[in-house]
């Protein structure tokens, strides 16, 4: 099937479809919610990040024989999945939600 995802869109789309567990939970809701372009950028380097602790905490526990050292790597590969994932395909209401952004009533502001 050449060009299946041609346009980008289908792919962006077939991915959202895979983790969509994890967009819904983030992306449900009908709050006012406050959402920042930084808090985007903010939570795909703090995803990157995470996936790098876990990758560098795995080779540890590797090297060192400890069955212990998978307790980290699977806690920084859940907090950089799930970051990575909605900072990259989640809607700005996922983005505002994980930083926990909503609007004041009094002021329109958090």
């Amino acid at each position: 099937m050449p060009g299946m995802y041609a346009d980008g869109e289908g792919m962006k789309n077939a991915i959202r479809k895979l983790v969509s567990p994890i967009l819904d939970f983030f992306e449900s809701g009908d709050e006012e919610y406050l959402y920042r372009q930084s808090h985007r950028l903010i939570l795909k380097v703090v995803g990157g990040l995470f996936l790098f602790l876990a990758l560098v905490s795995a080779l540890t526990g590797l090297v060192a024989a400890l069955p212990g050292a998978i307790i980290p790597v699977l806690v920084f590969l859940a907090v950089g999945v799930v970051s990575t994932v909605v900072g990259t395909l989640g809607n700005d209401r996922a983005v505002a939600r994980i930083w926990g952004s909503r609007k004041d009533e009094r002021n329109g502001q958090r």
